[in-house]
């Protein structure tokens, strides 16, 4: 940990409380997405099954996310059961292929294609209506319109709003000292999304270092490794230390550390619905560090 010579974080969950953001805004498009899309009104979503989707690695994107809840209780409506039974089951079934293991698991069960093609999702050309949706929900009119091109539907504020930094002045101006500004970030976010959040912070960031991957194509998502060499390449970092909070996170820097080596994993958990149990999720996949929040990094890594 003396070799530390860069930082580079993921941003919600870590630099960003989005408990209250991105979670509402799933439960929002998942509600509206059924009743537009399969006439259900009724829909389920809570805390639990949030992480437990996220707990598969295969979920950091959020749309993804919202899409496999959307078709798990539309399956769930057809085949007559207990929705919170079936969707236990399909986490249980998911892996960090995401929404592909859904499907899978799904198929074998219930004809879903009419409610796949509303959705469009993933999309291409004019893009996913369950996408816009989400977009819209997440980022409000205005940020929509900025960073989309597209006019929204709704004149309303979105779920955005509602973040809540963890980040502070002083602990980031410490760490780019501590690291000579060798510091970036590699985050499901796109580049609008984060500066709203982030505000002057992100200026201290090295941004040609940083990988903002709702900006790149959808194969380097997460876990997907690349995104994390390509940050640490550009920082010419000998030994950088990545700070995540989510299964992804850790698949995609223990990919990275095996190849050369040259990342240390720090896991957070504070910001969990359950700690205990992320924390364990941390110490079996072998996390180097564990803390509570990123305002316990300089307690735990010693900067040379």
């Amino acid at each position: 940990m003396k070799a530390v010579d860069a930082v580079i974080f993921d941003c919600d969950g870590v630099l960003v409380d989005v408990s209250e953001s991105y979670d509402a805004a799933i439960a929002a498009t998942v509600k509206s997405a059924l009743t537009r899309f399969a006439g259900i009104s009724s829909a389920p979503v809570d805390g639990a099954m949030i992480e437990g989707f996220k707990s598969t690695g295969g979920f950091n994107n959020e749309i993804d996310l919202a899409y496999a809840a959307v078709l798990s209780l539309v399956a769930a409506n057809r085949l007559d059961t207990d929705p919170h039974l079936l969707i236990r089951d399909v986490i249980r079934g998911a892996d960090a292929s995401g929404i592909a293991s859904v499907e899978r698991y799904l198929n074998l069960r219930v004809d879903l294609a009419d409610i796949r093609k509303k959705m469009a999702y993933p999309g291409t050309g004019d893009g996913s209506p369950l996408g816009a949706m989400f977009d819209q929900v997440f980022y409000g009119a205005d940020l929509y319109e900025k960073i989309t091109g597209q006019k929204a539907e709704v004149r309303t504020s979105g779920f955005i709003e509602c973040d809540r930094l963890i980040l502070s002045r002083t602990l980031l101006d410490g760490i780019v000292r501590c690291v000579r500004g060798r510091l970036a970030m590699v985050t499901g976010r796109g580049l609008d999304s984060v500066r709203h959040s982030l505000g002057a912070m992100l200026d201290s960031f090295d941004l040609d270092s940083c990988v903002f991957l709702e900006d790149e194509p959808r194969y380097l998502a997460k876990p997907n490794p690349e995104s994390l060499r390509r940050s640490i390449s550009s920082l010419s970092a000998g030994n950088a230390l990545y700070v995540g909070d989510s299964m992804e996170d850790i698949i995609m820097a223990k990919a990275v550390a095996r190849e050369n080596g040259r990342v240390i994993f720090c896991g957070i958990t504070g910001t969990s619905r359950d700690p205990g149990a992320r924390s364990r999720m941390f110490e079996q996949r072998g996390a180097d560090i564990i803390v509570d929040s990123i305002h316990d990094i300089p307690d735990v890594v010693e900067f040379a």
